[in-house]
C-alpha cells in the first residue's frame, strides 16, 4: 500500500522546491508559478499575501495549489493530492477557485460534500498560448497606464466583472477595491484614442517561462474598431522582447468574438478551465 499523502503549508524554504517541480509544466502551472515565487513577500496594494499548500508523499512532490489570493491547482494534481488540500480549503468562507476543469470538479465536489455552498459564478474557460514564432500580431500601440489612469481603469475593473456576472465591487468594500487596481497599475498597459482611454489589458504573469494576460476590456462604444486586437498585440510584443517563452490568456465559453480576436492573432487552445466563485450558503 503506497504511503499516506500528506499537505503543509508552503514555507520560504520550501519555495524553491515548489518552483522546480512547477516549472516542469510552466505553461498549465503559470499563474501559480507566479504565486509560488511571491511566497513570503509582501503582496500589491489591496492583495492578499501569496500563500500556497504542497502535497507530499515520502517527501517527494505529488501537487500544489494556491490558497490565497484565489486557489488554484496545479496541472496533475489527483483526487488523493485535493483531498489533502481539503483541509486549507474548506475553511473558506468566500473563494475563487480557477483551474483545469477535472481538478475543479474534483475539488467542487468534495467541498460540497462537506457543507452547503452557493456558487456566485460557474464557467468554464479556453486556456490559449501563443510562441512569438506564430504570431500574427498588429501594429499599434499600447502605453503603460500611470496614477492619472486610475479612475478609468476602476470603471473598467468594474464594469468588466459585472459584465462576467460578478458581483458589483461597489457593493462592497470599495475603497479596498480601489487599492486593489491601483495596485495593478504596473501590469496595465492602455490604449487611447484621441486623447481617451479605450482599451486596457494586464500582464499580471511576466516570467520568462510565459505571461499571462488578465483583464483585457474595451469601452462599449469603442469596440469593433481593432482596440483589443492593438492592445494585446502590443502587450505580446513587450512579453517577447523581455524574452517569454510564450504568452497566454483564457477566453469565457461562448465569447466567439473573443476567439475570433485571439485566434487571428495566432492564439491556440491548450487546456479547458472552469472558474468557481462560491460562498457558504
Amino acid at each position: 500500500m503506497p504511503a499516506a499523502i500528506r499537505a503543509a503549508v508552503v514555507r520560504r524554504e520550501d519555495r524553491d522546491e515548489v518552483v522546480d517541480y512547477l516549472a516542469q509544466d510552466a505553461r498549465g502551472n503559470l499563474l501559480l508559478l507566479d504565486m509560488a515565487v511571491r511566497v513570503g513577500r509582501r503582496g500589491a496594494p489591496g492583495e492578499l499575501r501569496a500563500e500556497l499548500a504542497v502535497a507530499r508523499r515520502e517527501g517527494a512532490i505529488v501537487g500544489v495549489a494556491g490558497l490565497r489570493p484565489s486557489v488554484a491547482l496545479d496541472a496533475v494534481s489527483d483526487s488523493e493530492a485535493i483531498e489533502a488540500f481539503l483541509p486549507f480549503i474548506e475553511t473558506l468562507g468566500v473563494g475563487l477557485v480557477k483551474s483545469g476543469v477535472r481538478g475543479v470538479d474534483a475539488l467542487w465536489d468534495e467541498l460540497l460534500r462537506r457543507a452547503p455552498r452557493r456558487p456566485l459564478l460557474d464557467r468554464h474557460e479556453t486556456a490559449y498560448a501563443v510562441q512569438p514564432t506564430v504570431a500574427i500580431l498588429a501594429s499599434g500601440v499600447a502605453r503603460p497606464a500611470v496614477a492619472g489612469d486610475l479612475e478609468p481603469l476602476v470603471v473598467a475593473a468594474r464594469e468588466s466583472l459585472r459584465e462576467e456576472g460578478r458581483p458589483d465591487p461597489f457593493e462592497g468594500d470599495v475603497r479596498n477595491f480601489r487599492r486593489w487596481v491601483r495596485g495593478r497599475l504596473p501590469r496595465a498597459r492602455v490604449v487611447e484614442e484621441r486623447g481617451r482611454i479605450v482599451c486596457v489589458g494586464y500582464a499580471d504573469v511576466q516570467r520568462a517561462d510565459g505571461w499571462l494576460l488578465q483583464g483585457v476590456y474595451t469601452w462599449p462604444e469603442a469596440r469593433g474598431r481593432g482596440h483589443a486586437s492593438c492592445g494585446v498585440s502590443a502587450l505580446c510584443r513587450e512579453a517577447f522582447e523581455a524574452g517569454a517563452d510564450h504568452v497566454q490568456l483564457a477566453v469565457v465559453e461562448g465569447n466567439a468574438a473573443g476567439v475570433r480576436l485571439y485566434e487571428k492573432l495566432g492564439f491556440q487552445p491548450f487546456a479547458r478551465l472552469r472558474t468557481i466563485l462560491f460562498s457558504r450558503a
